[in-house]
């Protein structure tokens, strides 16, 4: 016997059932096609839950701010927010004070503005959840670290609201950033991060707790246009309702 002959005997005696290959592959394909399938299954049922959980509504603001003179300054401002994008409206503001600069890096302001939010499910459902005017004393202070900017806002609000009047107390930390190739003494971009947070003198005390990423473009040395994502929690309260915002801003500042 050749040595050809010999390996071939070898081999015809070893060699698996061709029947056996056949069936391990199709089970291989069928456990497979289940994985996947479970899968791919799995992945719609979070991402369309995903999608009815997850209600991204609008916050607009419009602010026009005029300098009197070095210190003091004057501002209005108007803000319209939805639920759902561009959809159920729930919420307008109307507000405008006076600025007091004490130095470059603390300002006090004094203002005051009508608030009305409406029920959910549509634009401007009625009856009003709130119905609110309301004066506040603001002191923003100033400091620079490096190259980030942070500020502090401390405000007090007097509420008069149609459940009766309230106070409220707010506190605001944030962080900026400019960049950008300067012109005409300005950087035209910034990045920014800032969270609120707000107490009551009564029970429960923490009332909502505000997150705000937002980037900002200044096309020119007087405008500013700000594009942010905003997070919103609330613990009980009816003058709003606490939910994630696409959050756009256009800010007119006069000399």
């Amino acid at each position: 016997m050749t040595f050809e002959k010999y390996r071939a005997l070898i081999y015809c005696k070893h060699k698996p059932p061709q029947l056996k290959n056949d069936t391990l592959i199709a089970l291989t394909k069928h456990k497979l096609g289940k994985t996947s399938f479970v899968v791919v299954l799995l992945y719609s049922f979070v991402n369309s839950s995903f999608a009815q959980n997850f209600d991204l509504g609008s916050w607009n603001i419009v602010n026009l701010k005029y300098g009197i003179n070095s210190s003091f300054s004057v501002f209005g401002e108007a803000q319209l927010r939805s639920l759902r994008f561009y959809n159920h409206f729930h919420y307008h503001e109307f507000k405008g004070g006076i600025n007091y600069k004490l130095h470059n890096n603390m300002q006090v302001t004094l203002a005051a503005g009508s608030y009305q939010t409406y029920k959910e499910g549509g634009d401007f459902v009625l009856p009003k959840n709130n119905d609110e005017f309301r004066i506040w004393p603001q002191i923003i202070l100033h400091q620079q670290i490096g190259k980030i900017r942070v500020e502090q806002r401390y405000r007090a609000e007097c509420r008069f609201t149609n459940a009766g009047y309230r106070n409220r107390f707010r506190y605001r930390l944030g962080l900026s950033y400019l960049f950008g190739e300067a012109k005409d003494g300005y950087k035209p971009y910034q990045i920014s991060l800032s969270d609120e947070i707000f107490f009551t003198d009564n029970e429960p005390y923490f009332e909502r707790n505000r997150l705000l990423f937002a980037f900002h473009y200044k096309p020119s040395k007087t405008t500013t246009i700000q594009i942010g994502y905003l997070h919103q929690f609330d613990y009980k309260i009816n003058d709003e309702t606490g939910r994630d915002f696409f959050q756009i801003g256009y800010y007119i500042e006069l000399p």
